[in-house]
């Protein structure tokens, strides 16, 4: 539709042109004639005044198509300003809205891009932010420690208090380090090749048990609810998502709190679903929840660095699956995790 408007609009324009174009000489004519410089013209000598006329057509024809053609252009060289705009990192450019309708629409279009590449510049600039963050906290952390133990009047206990928190550290770093790695690795793939059966209930199992230590330090009640159920999927890749969902529960609850694990079977679907009794999370930390280096705790006073539900979500999406979450503060949170079968 676009196209054939543009294509009207030019067809006009030359038509227009051709038209004013034709009326100038026809004026210039009839006033030849009324003042008599036609008249005394023979024959032979026409040939001159023809020649002038079409010298002058094609001239007058120029400047005027100079002029009119500016018109219908307008709104295209605008577009081209505000593309070199966003091309210099401006994203606050927005396109007028315009009387035609396939222009309305481009400029709809465009505004709607420009305002998802801002998005992404924030993102973008965030990631940074946060991941300079969550390196650089580990690093000045090991080398304060680092010094304090060349002091020779140190007690032994300090010493291994100090041992114990540069292990600590470097652990985290190597989390870090590994979780950056596996979400780059996870973000270059669109389909999964490496796909078996497997005891999907046994693993989900496998891992409320490798996390006893978190949810019994806490004095957590587990209410676990799991369907016997064998899926085809690509095992490694899921294990994490049930160990990073899992984990998240214990870690944003409250001691001696409550955490329910369910397994079911929806006939072509199977559902797996997570709820606590924790602090929850409001509807703005709700919205930024999957993205990489988002940490709902502000005060990084609990552990993560905010990569888990980012690769939770890759390997969901990688799987055909959906993973929706509902979260209301001083209640807790439900994550489920639908995948089909």
């Amino acid at each position: 539709m676009a196209k054939k408007a543009l294509t009207f609009m030019l067809s006009l324009l030359v038509f227009i042109i051709l038209l004013l174009t034709m009326c100038i000489i026809s004026v210039a004519i009839i006033l030849l004639y009324r003042y008599g410089v036609l008249k005394e013209i023979t024959e032979p000598a026409i040939v001159g005044p023809i020649l002038l006329l079409i010298i002058s057509s094609i001239l007058i024809g120029t400047i005027l198509t100079g002029i009119l053609s500016k018109i219908p252009l307008r709104p295209i060289r605008k577009v081209v300003a505000a593309c070199n705009q966003v091309a210099d990192g401006d994203f606050s450019i927005r396109l007028p809205l315009s009387p035609i309708d396939e222009f309305n629409v481009f400029s709809k279009s465009f505004n709607r891009m420009v305002e998802e590449l801002g998005s992404l510049e924030i993102l973008r600039s965030d990631f940074v932010n946060n991941f300079s963050h969550e390196f650089k906290t580990p690093i000045v952390s090991l080398r304060g420690f680092a010094k304090i133990l060349k002091y020779s009047d140190l007690t032994e206990e300090e010493r291994n208090e100090y041992l114990d928190i540069i292990i600590s550290e470097s652990n985290r770093l190597a989390e870090l380090s590994t979780n950056v790695l596996t979400l780059t690795a996870l973000e270059n793939l669109n389909i999964i090749s490496s796909k078996e059966d497997f005891d999907l209930s046994e693993q989900v199992r496998r891992s409320v048990l490798l996390l006893e230590s978190k949810w019994s330090n806490k004095s957590l009640e587990l209410i676990i609810d799991l369907d016997d159920l064998t899926y085809n999927g690509n095992e490694d890749l899921l294990n994490q998502v049930w160990i990073n969902l899992i984990d998240n529960a214990i870690k944003f609850s409250p001691d001696k709190g409550k955490i329910k694990i369910k397994l079911k079977s929806l006939g072509d679907r199977v559902m797996f679903t997570v709820m606590d009794n924790g602090y929850g999370m409001d509807d703005e930390s709700q919205k930024h929840i999957f993205d990489k280096f988002y940490q709902g705790d502000l005060s990084h006073s609990t552990e993560g660095n905010g990569l888990g539900l980012a690769i939770v979500n890759k390997i969901v999406k990688l799987h055909q699956g959906e993973i929706t979450m509902e979260s209301e503060p001083g209640i807790g949170t439900n994550f489920s995790v639908v995948l089909p079968v």
